[in-house]
Formats: structure tokens, sequence, C-alpha cells
């Protein structure tokens, strides 16, 4: 602070900080903790060039997380269908933001939390996501459908 220098702090949260999930309650409290710590304190500190940021990864391809949590594949076979990106992260993705969040090129940014997940946290919000399983069939049957049914309103009038 004296030498007026900056510097930048980034710390690792999840996703479901926004929204809590089953079995993860714990991790869910703490993470939401430290994604409000990193708020507070880039309003105290940001006036002193220091920045405070969250990264919050989604499922990423590593040996430690899978072989221990996920021994039958289970998991990561289902992960895949609820990212819209198609596939797991790497952790080289994780670490190109994580290097843009702590240099000056990101100097603007501070007191964020950034989700970095193939788009899973979204798709997993809307009750409607799941049409993206709508075959090119059942999608002509629909707007069959709902030109009939327009049709019959109009024509009720």
């Amino acid at each position: 602070i004296k030498a007026k220098q900056g510097c930048a702090f980034l710390s690792i949260s999840t996703p479901y900080t926004r929204s809590g999930s089953g079995y993860v309650c714990p991790s869910a409290s703490a993470k939401a903790g430290v994604e409000a710590m990193s708020k507070s304190l880039c309003s105290e500190w940001g006036r002193y060039g220091l920045r405070f940021n969250c990264l919050a990864p989604g499922p990423v391809e590593t040996e430690g997380a899978f072989s221990r949590l996920d021994p039958s594949g289970q998991f990561r076979n289902s992960a895949h269908k609820r990212i819209p990106a198609g596939r797991i992260g790497e952790v080289e993705e994780i670490a190109n933001l994580a290097t843009y969040l702590v240099s000056d090129y990101a100097s603007w940014i501070n007191g964020e939390s950034i989700a970095i997940d193939g788009g899973e946290y979204p798709f997993m919000a809307g009750e409607f996501n799941l049409l993206s399983k709508v075959s090119s069939d059942q999608w002509d049957m629909l707007e069959q459908a709902i030109r009939a049914g327009n049709k019959k309103d109009k024509s009720d009038k």
C-alpha cells in the first residue's frame, strides 16, 4: 500500500454459491462467504489499487476430483449432458482466466465472481432449457400445434 503498487487477490469459488444445491451446504456456504469477503475487501481497499476477485469453475477434468468423487464415471458422463459446451472444462482454461484476472489487463475488474463452466449454471437454472433435447421432428409437431391453436383462436374471435 505504501509503495502504491496495487495487487490482485484471486479466490476460488463455485457457481452454486448463487443457488445452493443438494449435498454441498458446507462448501456453498463457505465459498459464498469468500465471495462476500472479496466484495467487501474490494470496497474497502480498492482505493489503494488492491483488487479482489473470485473464479468459479464448473466441472474440470482433474484426476484427483474424478478418481475420488466419481470412481464409477457416472458423474462425468452426466455432466456432459448438462453443459451447453458439451464437455468438462480443462485445467488450462482455468489457468488462462486466472492469469488474466491477476494481470494488469484486468485492472478494472474488482469485486467480481466470474463463472467458467461452459454455460452449465445458466442452463441448469431455466425450466425450458430441456427443450434443447427436443428433436427436429418434435419441433415440427410443436410448431404445427401452435399454428393450429393460433388459427383456431383467431377464428373464434
